[in-house]
């Protein structure tokens, strides 16, 4: 086992630690196997890679994935950048970008990003997610609304009344399909610039080989054909 090797995998394996709750990232439309998805492909490559196995830890949340890297119980993680979670961790470039948006019901009289940020307008967010460090970052009149998961930010905000869900576009797509009578609202709140990720403790060269990697995925077609194999549309190759 080479230096490198040694440095991501300590135990023998590489702990890949996955966000399943991301409907872009580690699900598949065609793939039979599980878990499937553009993080399970590019964890396999770089297991590969190193010449080690690789095992997954499935998590329900970003924040559960991000903590399982956090605490040591991972070696590597797939997660959105953000200036928070960077005090403890090297991101790489990005790899994929996908899209955080709005939704409302039918009849809501909120029409545009720009109606939301309002005083009296309740916006549910997933707990820990880069969509909800970013609108706790950004938003100043709305009142922001935790719940355990993105998955269940659609569902509470029917419950409970509330006025907006925020999420990743595809996740609340398929809400707006399961449960009818929701609209996205006609533009992205933001960029969701997804990286791999490590702890940033690791020596300079274990960040460069990991960049490196990211950067050849992205460049020879790994990361567009692993989108593509598993159906994933409305997310696009970085190109930075």
């Amino acid at each position: 086992m080479t230096d490198l090797a040694k440095e991501f995998a300590p135990a023998g394996k590489l702990r890949a630690s996955l966000n399943m709750g991301n409907p872009v990232l580690a699900h598949s439309h065609i793939a039979r196997e599980k878990p499937a998805g553009v993080t399970i492909d590019l964890s396999r490559e770089f297991a590969r890679e190193l010449g080690v196995a690789v095992d997954f830890l499935q998590f329900d949340t970003a924040a559960k994935s991000v903590a399982a890297l956090a605490s040591g119980e991972a070696d590597i993680g797939f997660m959105a950048i953000d200036p928070l979670r960077a005090q403890t961790t090297h991101f790489t470039p990005a790899y994929v970008q996908i899209e955080g948006y709005y939704l409302v019901r039918e009849g809501s009289t909120i029409q545009t990003n720009a109606d939301v940020d309002r005083a009296g307008t309740r916006i549910v967010m997933g707990a820990g997610s880069a969509y909800g460090l970013y609108l706790q970052r950004h938003i100043q009149h709305a009142t922001l609304v935790q719940v355990p998961t993105s998955e269940a930010v659609v569902d509470a905000m029917l419950k409970d009344g509330m006025e907006v869900s925020s999420g990743v576009k595809q996740g609340l797509e398929a809400d707006a399909h399961r449960v009818g009578g929701l609209r996205l609202l006609g533009e992205r709140f933001m960029v969701i610039n997804q990286a791999m990720a490590m702890p940033r403790a690791r020596s300079a060269a274990a960040a460069a080989f990991l960049d490196d990697f990211v950067d050849r995925m992205k460049r020879g077609g790994f990361v567009a054909a692993s989108l593509a194999r598993h159906a994933i549309v409305g997310a696009t190759v970085a190109d930075n």
